[in-house]
């Protein structure tokens, strides 16, 4: 590409890439894992860019989980006007009307483009690569290019995918969706794509599930980030502009004596005050952190929704359950949404948020936790929102900001390198 080409995407203009450009989200990161690695002297890449790169701190979306910060990073706005505010959510209209509680992984709830396909239809050249396949055909939603997840490498086409015989180009079997290696996938992947293909935007997003086993500074966190430094590194000698945040953060959140999950069963709750569960017109808990993949987490996060019957005094039981211990904060659906830029019509009467050490769960009878090997380490809250911006060049010209927001990452990445 021979001169900028601008592009504007939700209000937002961008200059296409000059060069390759890499977004890296790496899935539950923090800047105690990137600095913890780098001290431990098993990350030198790592240590440079924070030594000499440009480093900033930001916010991801509340409720802080994957598919709403994803989709927030590649259309560079929030929940509110992209839609995405959760990975399952209680859709009325779904079930013939009925309504049901549902994965929020169909494209058709998208409200927004993004930044990735508008820059393919400007005639840039486009890769997205994911660890989870929950979120390729959002991330991928009307983008022409190559798009495929680790999840199901060896099942691309060049029809679906833009892109065959992936596992012979990166040279590595389809991972375990419950390991390091889902992760270590895309960023091998990301390598192969600059090497054999010409490629001006690429997108990688992981998997958090070393971040919830493992805590920063770690044997098993330490190992994950040696192994993403030495992708970084190849492809900064590849000539890439690589930018580096996160969906979310991740905390402890048991009994530091006992290793107990610190939960709160808030539809257990509702159920005994109300007298009267979801099927006899009771209250419904949400859980967004929802997904098919929850062995490392048991569904359990620190942001829950809840649908309360139409006669119920809201205020009152907005002020009840707040004064459960172990909350952060408990608001209705219009502070909620003004707060934390959420769309209303996809959002409970009430939002709970728990504070760093505690999580939401519905039913204590509907959380499986056998899968918990280790002390439950989750997300979903404030407490989670703090994520490194990092960039492998020197940045200029980033208009003022209180904060950055990881949805800055394509602004910065494409007009301020």
């Amino acid at each position: 590409m021979n001169q900028p080409v601008q592009i504007q995407v939700n209000g937002r203009q961008y200059r296409l890439p000059q060069q390759p450009t890499v977004i890296v989200c790496v899935d539950g990161c923090q800047f105690e894992y990137l600095e913890a690695a780098a001290n431990a002297g098993v990350a030198p890449y790592l240590k440079h860019l924070l030594a000499d790169g440009a480093v900033f701190q930001g916010d991801c979306v509340v409720p802080s989980f994957t598919n709403p910060n994803n989709l927030s990073i590649v259309t560079g706005a929030p929940p509110a006007v992209h839609g995405i505010c959760g990975n399952y959510f209680y859709d009325p209209a779904a079930d013939g009307g009925k309504g049901a509680e549902v994965m929020m992984n169909d494209p058709a709830y998208l409200r927004a483009g993004t930044v990735l396909a508008a820059a393919a239809d400007a005639g840039a050249k486009v890769a997205v690569v994911t660890a989870k396949d929950k979120l390729r055909k959002l991330l991928g939603h009307r983008m022409t290019g190559i798009c495929f997840s680790s999840e199901k490498a060896d099942q691309v086409t060049l029809a679906e995918n833009g892109i065959e015989d992936v596992l012979g180009l990166v040279g590595m079997p389809v991972p375990d969706v419950y390991s390091a290696e889902l992760s270590e996938f895309v960023f091998a992947a990301g390598v192969r794509l600059l090497e054999t293909r010409h490629v001006d935007l690429m997108y990688l997003s992981t998997t958090d599930y070393v971040q919830h086993k493992w805590a920063p500074g770690t044997e098993g966190a330490n190992a994950f980030y040696a192994m993403m430094d030495k992708y970084l590194r190849r492809m900064d000698e590849l000539g890439a502009v690589i930018g580096l945040t996160a969906d979310h953060g991740m905390n402890a959140k048991h009994d530091p004596k006992t290793g107990q999950p610190n939960v709160i069963y808030l539809q257990d709750l509702l159920d005994d005050w109300l007298g009267k569960g979801v099927a006899e017109g009771g209250a419904r808990v949400i859980l967004p952190i929802t997904d098919p993949y929850v062995v490392h987490h048991g569904a359990l996060g620190s942001f829950a929704t809840i649908y309360l019957p139409r006669d119920i005094d809201r205020d009152a039981m907005r002020k009840r359950i707040a004064a459960l211990p172990g909350l952060e904060v408990v608001l209705t659906n219009a502070e909620a949404c003004a707060r934390f830029e959420l769309p209303p019509d996809r959002v409970g009467d009430l939002v709970v948020v728990s504070d760093q050490s505690v999580v939401l769960g519905t039913s204590a009878s509907r959380h499986d936790l056998t899968g918990l090997t280790v002390p439950l380490r989750s997300h979903g809250g404030i407490s989670e929102q703090t994520v490194p911006l990092l960039f492998n060049r020197k940045t200029e010209g980033i208009p003022g900001k209180a904060r950055l927001r990881n949805f800055d990452i394509l602004d910065v990445a494409l007009n301020h390198v």
